[in-house]
């Protein structure tokens, strides 16, 4: 059986919402993935594990970190 962590960790992006300003519609227009609004500032990209990797990519590339 998979480590529900490491699933949840390959299906989602967890940032503070002021980090991903200006870049949520190329997000949401190049990549398959659910933008959602989270209490205490936070921002949650969720998807597939291959869109994820490739929105990671996509983030890394205009200087946002993702772990």
């Amino acid at each position: 059986m998979p480590d529900a962590a490491r699933l949840r960790d390959s299906t989602q992006i967890v940032l503070p919402r002021e980090t991903l300003q200006g870049l949520e519609p190329p997000l949401d227009d190049e990549f398959t993935v659910t933008v959602v609004q989270e209490a205490e500032g936070l921002c949650r990209i969720i998807g597939s594990p291959v869109e994820i990797k490739d929105a990671s990519e996509f983030l890394a590339r205009r200087g946002i970190t993702v772990r």
